[in-house]
Parts: C-alpha cells; sequence; structure tokens
C-alpha cells in the first residue's frame, strides 16, 4: 500500500508533553462497539465483560539516552538493541563523528568502543560494563529515552523517570515506553479484578526503532527493527483457554499485539514464544489472537498507526483520529488512547 494513505495532519497543540494525572483520567475513544463514544480509561471495567484477558508489556525501559565524547568532538547515542553482553546497536548523533576502533566516552568510568557503523546512524558498541553492571551505569548517567517529539532541553527530567513508567514495568531492556500501559493506575487494576477480568504480562523490548519515520513510498518496502519477546507456555495456554470459552483477548498495546500475532499460528492457536519478532502489520492482515487493542495515537506515516488501521479497519481508523484531533484528545505516548475492537469482529455483526 502506498504510505502516502497514512498520513494526516496534526496540530502541533495536540501532542501531549505531560501524562495525565491521574493517568487513569486521560481520555478514551471507544470504538469497541458499533460506534464511536467519548469516555475515560477508568471507564474500562464497565466495558469489559467478566472471563476477558488483559494482556500487557511488563518490559522495564531503561536509560538508554547517554550524552559523551570522542576525543573532543560531543556524540548522543541511544541504544535500541541489544546484541550480546554488553554489546548494544544504538543510534549515534552526529554519527559521522564515531569511528570503528574508537572509543565513545560518556566519562572516566564509563564508556564503548565502536565495534561496527552501519546505515541511518546506526553503530555498534561494546561497552566496558555487561549485565546488572551496565544497568546500573545506565540508571546513573543516561537519561529516559523519551521519542523526539516530546520537547525536553536535555532528555527526560527526574518525573519522567516515574511517568514513562509503565506500573507493569518488571523485566529491564525497552528503550521506549509500551505507552498504553502509562494509563493504568492500582485503583483501574483493582476495578478490573473486581469486574473480573483476568490479567496477565507478557514481554516484548521495545525498540527505539518503534519512533523511526517509514522512508519509502510502499509499504511493501519497509523493513521493521527486530525485537525480543517471551509469552511462557502458562499464559499461551491462558489465551486458548479464555478464547475457548468465549471470552475476549485484550491487549495493552501495539507491541503486546505484535507479539501475540508473532506467536499466533494460522489457527489463531497461541504457542508460547522466546525470540526476535519484525512482524509488519498493514491493513489486509487477518488477526488470530487478539480482539480488542487499548492503544494510543499514533504518528502519520507511521508503522503504528497502519497497524491500528489494519486493526479496527482504515476508514474507521480515519474517521476516529478525525474526531480525536477536532475535540481535542492528546496524542503519542504522553496522550489519550482508544479502544478498538477487530474489524472482523464488527464486520461479523453488521
Amino acid at each position: 500500500m502506498k504510505v502516502d494513505l497514512f498520513d494526516f495532519e496534526l496540530p502541533r497543540e495536540r501532542i501531549a508533553e505531560h501524562p495525565a494525572n491521574p493517568r487513569d483520567a486521560a481520555r478514551m475513544l471507544d470504538l469497541s462497539a458499533d460506534g464511536m463514544h467519548d469516555r475515560i480509561v477508568r471507564e474500562l471495567p464497565d466495558i469489559l465483560r467478566p472471563g476477558d484477558l488483559l494482556i500487557s508489556n511488563d518490559t522495564r525501559v531503561i536509560p538508554a539516552r547517554l550524552f559523551g565524547k570522542r576525543g573532543d568532538a560531543k556524540v548522543e547515542v541511544t541504544l535500541h538493541k541489544q546484541e550480546g553482553l554488553g554489546t548494544w546497536v544504538a543510534f549515534a548523533k552526529p554519527a559521522k563523528k564515531l569511528r570503528i576502533g574508537e572509543t565513545f566516552k560518556v566519562n572516566d568510568e564509563f564508556e564503548a568502543e565502536v565495534l561496527d557503523k552501519k546505515d541511518g546512524g546506526e553503530v555498534t558498541l561494546k561497552f566496558n560494563r555487561s549485565g546488572a553492571d551496565l544497568i546500573a551505569a545506565l540508571e546513573k548517567y543516561g537519561v529516559m529515552p523519551l521519542p523526539p517529539y516530546i520537547r525536553r532541553e536535555t532528555g527526560g527530567d527526574d518525573q519522567d523517570k516515574s511517568d514513562y513508567q509503565t506500573i507493569f514495568a518488571q523485566k529491564d531492556g525497552a528503550v521506549a515506553a509500551p505507552t498504553a500501559g502509562l494509563h493504568f493506575t492500582p485503583e483501574l487494576l483493582a476495578n478490573l479484578d473486581a469486574r473480573g477480568v483476568n490479567r496477565r504480562t507478557i514481554t516484548l523490548h521495545v525498540g527505539a526503532g518503534t519512533f523511526l519515520p517509514v522512508k519509502v513510498d510502499d509499504t511493501e518496502d519497509h523493513k521493521m527493527h527486530a525485537e525480543w519477546g517471551s509469552i511462557s507456555k502458562e499464559i499461551a495456554d491462558l489465551i486458548n483457554e479464555t478464547r475457548a470459552n468465549g471470552g475476549r483477548v485484550v491487549a495493552v498495546g501495539t507491541t503486546s499485539l505484535r507479539l501475540l500475532e508473532s506467536a499466533a499460528r494460522e489457527d489463531g492457536v497461541v504457542e508460547p514464544f522466546e525470540a526476535e519478532t519484525d512482524i509488519f502489520i498493514t491493513p489486509g492482515y487477518k488477526f488470530r489472537a487478539v480482539d480488542m487493542l487499548l492503544t494510543n495515537f499514533h504518528l502519520p506515516r507511521s508503522t503504528l498507526f497502519m497497524l491500528v488501521s489494519a486493526f479496527a479497519g482504515f476508514d474507521r481508523m480515519k474517521a476516529a483520529y478525525n474526531h480525536a484531533i477536532e475535540n481535542e484528545y492528546r496524542f503519542y505516548s504522553y496522550g489519550d488512547c482508544s479502544l478498538l475492537e477487530c474489524a472482523s469482529k464488527i464486520d461479523a455483526r453488521t
């Protein structure tokens, strides 16, 4: 499909700079029924049914943005994919300042050797720390890798360290937040439990590639960055049992949805999964594992807007985004969200 089909105009003032407070007070455009309804996130338990299964991403964002030098030249890097023990692929700015075999130095005790350079400003860095020591150094010297449309002078501030982390965050590895999870609070989770909605988490370590623009003219020419994910046998079995009993699988965010679809067979059965996925979902894709999706409002021409257009229907999502813009919904990572039902479910009723 032509990428231009997924373009739209978004006024700058519609981009959220900070999350709603409390988080579950964010607005939620409900397209889970045969219409469009303006709600707020804390109404979610009223919409879901006992026996539904809510699947969230428990990845934890690491402070993956580093400011350092190569000699006297200032360089900024954002880690986005772990390649091995202490080795990460990163986006460097300006990448031309880094050369293979030289050292990117944060300070006298934290540095990395440049192992390789790739297209698009990517470099491979081998740090002088690994494992828990590397995470500790990132926590000390790094900043939260906020997307470029959130305006901060030097990356995330102290508040962003908590704001840009979901309530589900447990497993270090993401360099971008699974932002639909930012809307949940302990009170909302308690109300979902009281409603009889089951909850489980899976892991997809979100990469910075999620913010990269689609630079090709046709979706068939776009290459997705791979991300590592894991679904246990226990959770796969519960997903299959839920659907067999008539319950719905509700994915919290496109990251959860992409991992679930990566693990699903053609017949819809979800299998245990522990691997990388580079699944790219565009209109025409037949969804196998997910019935509903809670997701934020995404960038024009992005792979995520293509995904939601595939999930809920292209015309339906165009109308929803027009409604959201006209009614002053807040967009992107810190913004409001939509609750979508798979188009095939809606079409089956009409």
